[in-house]
């Protein structure tokens, strides 16, 4: 693997097992993220990002089941992990920021106690010390120390999620993982957030995996976009790139879904139709039957990511799509 890659997903597939057959929610994505990088994920709900962002961790669980591919950090296979290696691996190597703070968070312990749990179970310090770091991580995400002794419930929203995002940040690692981190947050919050995290970035060097819903947001945060349909990766490139010159046409969907605050009033399109049912996937494109520019080929070969301009993109005829400007 190269020197400069941090992670590296080869051809990972992950099934869901059911009474009614597998149904692979995962459907052989390879990525990369080097240090320092941003990599956003987008998509509609259930298209796999979550799933992908649990088994990059080897948090997944039944009925989850990885069956296909590798998961290399720093060279090493998270997947062929033993359970030391694992211990050591997930906070200290790799940490992630759930996608609800209140769920996320224990309601029965202090907000200190969980934030220094974290600490205790991978470093030899003592338990002042450990309580000293918790403080030292509520400061710098911008919460008062004295918050320490403070229940879930008693924080707000936003506050919540900076809990979530120090803890994250305890053993300061070289990955996290964000899993929709600002959903439930208004806007103004969120930016206040978002903000916060990218002087954090700077301060620590880390490189971040994170997933939205909201383009317009990755598109101010991340370096580079990868865009995911019915556990697949269709489009992934420079975060300008698949913005401002998108080619799958599930793409340019979803970009055409977005208002923007510059440039003319354009009517937003949405996407004709629904997703998948991934227990029902045919053998060509998943994303054919919505798409306006569909040929024959379409229904029969489901289309490789190969370049095409600077990026990655699985289409068998993305020339032609109009590039919106």
């Amino acid at each position: 693997m190269a020197d400069d890659v941090l992670l590296d997903v080869r051809g990972l597939s992950v099934d869901y097992v059911t009474d009614n057959g597998n149904a692979r929610a995962v459907n052989n994505v390879s990525l990369q993220i080097r240090p320092g990088e941003t990599l956003g994920l987008a998509g509609e709900s259930g298209c796999g990002k979550s799933t992908l962002a649990f088994a990059i961790s080897n948090l997944h669980a039944a009925p989850a089941l990885v069956s296909e591919g590798q998961i290399l950090f720093e060279g090493r296979d998270v997947l062929a992990m033993s359970d030391k290696e694992l211990r050591d691996f997930r906070w200290n190597k790799a940490s992630m920021v759930f996608q609800s703070a209140m769920n996320a968070l224990n309601p029965v312990i202090t907000i200190g106690e969980q934030i220094i749990d974290v600490i205790l179970a991978h470093k030899t310090v003592t338990r002042s010390e450990a309580w000293a770091r918790g403080e030292e991580l509520l400061d710098t995400v911008g919460i008062h120390p004295s918050r320490m002794k403070s229940y879930a419930h008693q924080l707000s929203g936003g506050m919540r999620q900076r809990v979530v995002i120090a803890i994250a940040l305890a053993l300061r690692p070289k990955l996290i993982i964000m899993d929709e981190p600002t959903t439930a947050l208004d806007v103004v919050v969120e930016r206040e957030i978002m903000d916060e995290l990218y002087s954090l970035k700077e301060e620590y060097g880390f490189a971040i995996l994170f997933i939205s819903h909201d383009l317009s947001l990755m598109g101010e945060i991340a370096d580079r976009i990868g865009i995911m349909y019915a556990g697949r990766l269709v489009e992934i490139g420079a975060a300008a790139d698949v913005l401002e010159r998108p080619d799958h046409p599930y793409t340019k969907g979803l970009v055409r879904s977005f208002p923007t605050i510059h440039g003319p009033k354009v009517r937003l399109e949405g996407i004709p139709g629904h997703p998948p049912n991934l227990l029902e996937l045919g053998a060509g494109c998943p994303f054919g039957e919505r798409c306006a520019n569909r040929i024959a080929r379409c229904d029969a070969q489901v289309p490789a990511l190969e370049a095409l301009g600077g990026k990655r993109v699985a289409c068998h005829s993305p020339e032609r799509e109009e590039a919106i400007a």
